[in-house]
């Protein structure tokens, strides 16, 4: 696997190679920060910052630029012919909002340049029973992001889930269309934890990949969520994550 970037891995029929994954992952600033969407979703942050986040994205070879709706205009118009796409949220941070709410504004986003979209489903219907409904909320959006050629992670927000909840929302998410499976907005009670990204991953297998998301500061995290069975990082501290690794000595 000498030439393999991170985003390359091959897995089996049955499972994603976690291991291997995070081996290659780690292999390089390059590589580590092609697993890493680069974050910016404060509700104060600026013009000036925004483009900040772009820039940073374009220069490190981040996998997207993560930024709130209303800066969709502001960071396609800084990356557009970089290669680096522009993520942005749906529904977010509380999921709650109506379904043609989400479509459309799915809808309008990818319009304007988004290429992934990161959706917070419905929790209170989850946790209502609501399976039906839930599904449906994701594959509205779903259809929308696949039509445009984006791709959609569902945020789960599982610090306000039992397992039982995790194990159906997984499930209903990848039945849904899901492309990723994310665990955490990084606005609620907690972020992501290992034994949660090890959850996910074991419910999703190769069907769809990882996202964790929420409290990821330091490269030592980073590798944790990697090693837990992550194959996408949510990070604001990614400029700071990659160097880290740059900073080591030379083993590979």
């Amino acid at each position: 696997m000498t030439s393999t970037t991170a985003e390359e891995i091959d897995v089996n029929e049955n499972a994603f190679d976690t291991a291997g994954f995070a081996k290659q992952a780690l292999a390089s600033p390059r590589a580590l920060a092609s697993a890493i969407d680069h974050t910016l979703l404060k509700p104060e942050a600026t013009r000036e910052q925004v483009l900040k986040l772009c820039a940073e994205a374009a220069q490190y070879r981040f996998a997207c630029a993560m930024v709130n709706p209303a800066w969709i205009t502001t960071a396609y118009a800084a990356l557009v012919g970089t290669g680096v796409p522009v993520g942005v949220v749906v529904g977010f941070p509380l999921g709650a909002n109506l379904t043609t709410t989400k479509r459309d504004e799915a809808a309008t986003l990818v319009r304007l340049g988004a290429r992934e979209l990161d959706m917070v489903l419905n929790i209170g219907l989850l946790k209502s029973g609501e399976n039906a409904l839930v599904q449906n909320d994701i594959r509205g959006v779903a259809e929308i992001a696949h039509e445009a050629g984006a791709i959609l992670k569902v945020i789960l927000e599982t610090s306000l889930l039992n397992l039982e909840e995790k194990l159906r929302a997984s499930e209903l998410a990848c039945a849904a269309g899901a492309d990723f499976l994310k665990t955490s907005t990084g606005f609620s009670t907690a972020g992501a934890t290992a034994a949660d990204v090890a959850l996910l991953r074991g419910i999703a297998g190769n069907r769809c990949g990882v996202k964790a998301s929420g409290g990821i500061r330091t490269l030592d995290d980073a590798r944790t969520m990697l090693e837990a069975g992550a194959n996408r990082i949510g990070a604001s501290a990614s400029v700071a994550i990659v160097q880290a690794l740059d900073a080591q000595p030379m083993t590979r």
